[in-house]
């Protein structure tokens, strides 16, 4: 399988790119100059604003995956301008199959009162700007006409991957708190072959 990463560099995407290499994938790393990247992986340098280059990277894969995300809690975009940039590579080049990094702290299906009413007002006040990034990705990816699936961890963590994870479809995990890094890159390449997915949020928690 052909598997297009973005945000290859980043702590989630190395691990996509680590564990996609490890099954035996062919491994296209979109990062930025000058970022470091598993090896293995052939590595497009890339912005989301030089279409002829996306469209080089996407044309031929089997899906994008994108691991986007925000380092640290000021204004961003990245996540609404890579899902940008790459449903419009995936639409100029024919690709169908896309897969999204969000995160849990958004507002959905499954929170618990306490959860809903003190947990998540706050989270959404710290992290509002990452949170209203990744909320557009969501709505640039929903309204894009792909075959998309959403991953919506909880906090991440740096710990080992240990395929004990708790996995539901359209709603969050109950008391899910943290999840490893490892284990929702596990989770994300799980939804690459698994079309049940398609057109759906899939939420992960220890």
């Amino acid at each position: 399988m052909r598997i297009v990463v973005l945000g290859a560099s980043g702590r989630t995407g190395t691990e996509v790119v680590t564990q996609a290499l490890a099954r035996g994938d062919e491994v296209v790393a979109v990062a930025r100059t000058g970022s470091a990247v598993p090896p293995g992986a052939e590595v497009v340098r890339a912005g989301f604003d030089e279409d002829a280059v996306m469209d080089e990277a996407v044309r031929g894969a089997d899906v994008v995956v994108s691991a986007l995300g925000a380092r640290g809690r000021g204004p961003t975009i990245v996540c609404a301008d890579g899902a940008t940039a790459a449903v419009g590579a995936m639409r100029r080049t024919g690709v169908r199959r896309l897969v999204v990094v969000s995160a849990a702290g958004l507002p959905g299906e499954g929170d618990g009162l306490a959860v809903r009413r003190l947990v998540k007002p706050v989270l959404q006040r710290i992290f509002r700007h990452p949170y209203a990034d990744m909320t557009r990705m969501e709505e640039i990816v929903r309204a894009s006409g792909l075959d998309w699936t959403i991953v919506r961890p909880p906090q991440l963590t740096d710990g080992p991957r240990t395929d004990r994870y708790r996995r539901t479809l359209d709603r969050h995990v109950p008391g899910g708190h943290r999840v490893a890094r490892a284990d929702v890159a596990t989770e994300i390449l799980r939804a690459v072959d698994d079309h049940d997915t398609v057109g759906h949020l899939v939420a992960i928690a220890d």
